[in-house]
């Protein structure tokens, strides 16, 4: 166990519950720090349920290509923990990482608090002492009570496709749901919202008046749609005609627009047409739809086979996943087979039942070393009761010998999916690390 893992290992010990949410233990953390969430880089705050990571990755590929220096904070790393704290564009170092945990574990003196809650304190220790353009700050889990919500004055904010998730934290409905996300809206900021239903969007927008924030609104005040291959991007400002993101995937063009919708809706960013248009082709953001090509799995796939990766893990975004797979049956036609593993306490049916009629084969695999994962075989039961002809096997390896015994003619399309805990165990058997 290296340092970083041993002080996040002493850290889990300080409060029973992984997940609990309040901002009053945060806070105190922070006084005691001398406030560094008030010495922060102009910030933009990212929440949502799908895209979040991705709506980043393209923020951040644009601005650095803008000459911008940029910080991100995200949530969770897939392989190491450094994976969530981007200094300037690069991850963070060992030493320095370890450094301000040791630093916030002191400050807290041992009370309770959540690993979620530190982790956010030395987040904003490390981008206070690293001068910035901008910090991109991703939402862990809701918004209003979330620990990066202790931000009082983004430049903006931006909301991305809001779906059922989480509902043991932040409610049993969308509108429950849209209005803890909504809970990140600041007075007189501008608050970038994706395409949503319209019972959430009425939500968001009542939030958004009463706090007098400005709000852009996708396919009302800007559209991004793909025409012959490419991004077309119109707002009030003019049209950008733009190459097709980097990130695969027909959500992927609307990520993209929300992006850039939120850069021209802060007054200070001056983006040029080229920046934009590097960021598309920059952006990178790991298991997302990620194509596999070389590392320890993919010598285990049969010759000729494609290994896609991807932690979709709710109904939305299984759909999105579906949707990108169909278009690729129509490109170049192979038999899909996914390996999924999945946590019990996501919407297994309704993630599986987008691959009805698309996937010839679905084994399940155990997600190791998480609490609460449905076992292999349980989750092989509700693909079976989806008409999905199903299995189960016990690692990675296994799977990929089953796939080699189906002999599919061609060779297979293999996708892995269900979990970003299983993304991240992927990348790291297959040595395909972040960086």
């Amino acid at each position: 166990m290296n340092p970083i893992d041993s002080i996040v290992a002493r850290l889990n010990a300080l409060h029973p519950k992984r997940i609990d949410l309040s901002l009053d233990r945060l806070q105190r953390l922070l006084a005691a720090l001398d406030h560094p969430e008030r010495k922060l880089p102009p910030v933009i705050h990212v929440g949502g349920t799908n895209g979040k990571g991705s709506t980043l990755a393209f923020l951040r590929a644009i601005l650095e290509a803008a000459g911008l220096r940029v910080h991100t904070y995200t949530s969770p790393h897939l392989v190491r923990f450094n994976e969530r704290f981007r200094i300037g564009g690069e991850l963070v170092s060992d030493a320095e990482l370890t450094a301000v945990l040791e630093e916030c574990e002191r400050a807290n003196g041992g009370e309770p608090i959540t690993v979620f809650e530190i982790t956010t304190a030395a987040g904003m220790l490390l981008f206070s002492r690293h001068p910035a353009d901008v910090l991109l700050l991703e939402v862990g889990l809701g918004g209003r009570l979330d620990a990066t919500n202790v931000i009082d004055n983004p430049i903006a904010t931006i909301v991305t496709p809001i779906s059922i998730d989480h509902t043991d934290f932040l409610g049993d409905t969308l509108e429950k749901i849209a209005a803890e996300k909504a809970g990140i809206f600041k007075p007189n900021v501008p608050a970038i919202i994706a395409a949503q239903s319209r019972d959430v969007l009425g939500v968001l927008e009542r939030q958004a008046a009463r706090l007098k924030a400005p709000i852009k609104i996708a396919g009302e005040d800007w559209t991004a749609t793909e025409e012959r291959g490419r991004l077309v991007y119109q707002d009030d400002n003019g049209l950008l005609d733009l190459p097709a993101p980097k990130l695969y995937g027909r959500h992927q063009f609307e990520n993209a627009g929300l992006a850039i919708a939120a850069l021209r809706a802060v007054p200070q960013f001056k983006i040029s047409p080229a920046a934009f248009e590097a960021g598309m082709v920059k952006a990178d953001w790991p298991a997302r739809l990620q194509r596999l090509s070389a590392g320890r799995l993919v010598n285990l796939i049969p010759a000729g086979s494609e290994l896609w990766l991807d932690g979709g893990h709710n109904p939305d975004g299984g759909r999105a996943v579906a949707a990108a797979l169909a278009d690729l049956e129509e490109r170049v036609s192979r038999p899909l087979v996914l390996i999924v593993g999945m946590l019990a306490t996501k919407d297994c049916d309704g993630f599986l039942g987008n691959f009805t009629g698309l996937a010839r084969r679905v084994i399940a695999v155990p997600v190791p070393g998480v609490d609460k994962a449905v076992t292999a075989s349980a989750l092989a039961d509700i693909a079976r009761k989806l008409d999905l002809s199903a299995t189960s096997r016990d690692t990675l390896d296994e799977a990929f010998d089953a796939v080699r015994k189906l002999d599919l003619d061609p060779p297979p399309r293999i996708l892995i999916t269900g979990s970003l805990y299983l993304a991240g165990e992927v990348l790291r058997e297959n040595g395909t690390l972040p960086v």
